[in-house]
């Protein structure tokens, strides 16, 4: 009879359960984080297994790559889209493993994509970067709000990047100012560092493959953020309609409605959020350079708010970019702002 194995990971435990195709239990026990202790229990169920499952923590890799490497149907399910009853009055690691087991056995099993092996590692180098980036906005902001509360006066990011020492010395006269600002500068600096032996190190290492290549016709997409769109993606033909794209890269809105009323929001982290920062990301260059896409941003904004109007033009570079990677063609700005 076949046998579906559904699998509860965390940090250092799993909790293995195995149905029959009548959900009858067959295993339910905890385990050590070692791939042996897994391996010796579906070993028991091998000649049946129709597929395992693995809910997409952030500690996936080992044991997904483990499975797959040992001959196994390994299905990555998506913890975000899966929708338990609201009646239940009680869940715990041996129901969750035996719900992943059943969702399987049902073929209703919410799934995510498992990232080749061989690149994954890059990408993720990709994902270090986007941290120090935040990070050395979050210092930069600092050090803007110190002198605007300080000295009245504005910089922008572009301009505190360029600040030296000496100017410093002359913007404050206070010396507890001076050595914040300082160590302010000090952290963007080496955070600057960090991020272009970062960009160095993946451009070395891999290039823009061909399909890829006509996203740099966009506005706001340069070499960096083709290579993370790119390596997000990996497949762009898994997204059957631009929607289905844009809903992943999280541009689209999240809204529970009910006789045209609103009625909450449904789940917002469904989704690739670092695709979501890359297309923002592109979209505030694309304001900076592409004039019609600056007025499409104001005419969003005369409505509703800047994150609001940025997340609408990121939604339209998400459709763009689509069809670009699909259709292999050059961005056309008279198509998409028409």
């Amino acid at each position: 009879m076949k046998t579906y194995a559904g699998i509860d990971l965390h940090s250092s435990n799993n909790y293995i359960g195995v149905i029959d195709a009548k959900d009858k239990r067959l295993y339910s026990k905890r385990h050590d984080n070692r791939l042996e202790d897994v391996l010796k229990v579906l070993g028991k169920f091998k000649a049946n297994l129709q597929g395992v499952v693995v809910e997409s923590t952030y500690n996936w890799y080992w044991l997904v790559d483990g499975l797959m490497d040992q001959g196994y149907t390994v299905h990555l399910a998506n913890p975000n889209a899966i929708q338990a009853y609201d009646g239940l009055k009680h869940t715990d690691d041996k129901w969750d493993s035996f719900w992943l087991a059943h969702m399987l056995r049902l073929g209703i099993l919410p799934v995510g994509y498992i990232y080749p092996k061989q690149q994954r590692s890059i990408r993720d180098l990709l994902r270090r970067r986007l941290m120090f980036v935040r990070q050395r906005t979050s210092q930069i902001l600092s050090l803007q709000s110190m002198i605007t509360r300080n000295r009245g006066l504005n910089f922008s990011g572009a301009q505190i990047k360029r600040f030296r020492d000496e100017f410093i010395d002359k913007l404050f006269s206070d010396p507890h100012l001076v050595f914040t600002a300082k160590r302010n500068m000090a952290t963007i600096r080496f955070l600057d560092h960090i991020v272009s032996e970062i960009e160095v190190e993946v451009q070395s290492q891999v290039k823009l493959k061909k399909e890829f290549i006509p996203l740099l016709t966009t506005p706001g997409i340069g070499k960096i953020l083709g290579l993370t769109i790119m390596l997000e993606i990996g497949d762009i033909g898994r997204f059957f309609k631009a929607g289905n794209y844009s809903s992943y890269c999280r541009c689209v809105e999240s809204k529970k409605t009910s006789n045209g009323k609103k009625k909450g929001e449904n789940n917002k982290k469904n989704g690739n959020r670092y695709l979501a920062w890359a297309y923002v990301e592109a979209a505030n260059h694309a304001i900076r350079n592409c004039p019609k896409a600056q007025r499409f941003f104001q005419r969003k904004m005369a409505k509703s708010n800047r994150v609001l109007a940025t997340k609408a033009l990121a939604n339209k570079l998400t459709k763009a970019t689509y069809f670009i990677m699909r259709d292999q063609v050059a961005f056309d700005e008279n198509k998409l702002f028409q």
